[in-house]
């Protein structure tokens, strides 16, 4: 509804509509959390955690996933949305940035940044 009330106010930015769809949505989502106080979920299905293991480089065999599951929980929100939208959703870094706000550049630092610190989460667990 709320796109639909401001659909006069979307322009065109080389972006495709989903792109501020998807930041209205992200926008609503947080807002009911706020209000609800819930604990966010993270859906991942089996076929994205094989990408992120070979990202990581380690082996993709069941103890890698329950590792990797462990270790999500570790991650600030920021880092875990731009790790789901890059992996778990295959999102191009532009699509990131203008999804958070953020320079396309700005976009990947965060992205490394954030599987940096999973990759250390990740071996400090062995």
């Amino acid at each position: 509804m709320k796109a639909l009330k401001n659909i006069k106010k979307y322009e065109y930015r080389g972006l495709p509509l989903s792109s501020w769809l998807y930041r209205i949505a992200k926008s609503e989502l947080y807002q009911a959390f706020r209000d609800q106080k819930t604990m966010r979920t993270v859906n991942i299905e089996t076929v994205h955690l094989t990408d992120m293991v070979q990202e990581i480089e380690e082996d993709q065999n069941t103890e890698s996933r329950d590792k990797l599951f462990k270790v999500l929980k570790n991650l600030n929100e920021k880092d875990l949305q731009i790790i789901e939208l890059r992996y778990f959703e295959k999102r191009s870094y532009r699509e990131i940035g203008e999804i958070l706000e953020l320079t396309e550049n700005n976009a990947k630092v965060k992205s490394f940044r954030a599987l940096e610190k999973l990759k250390k989460y990740f071996i400090d667990k062995q």
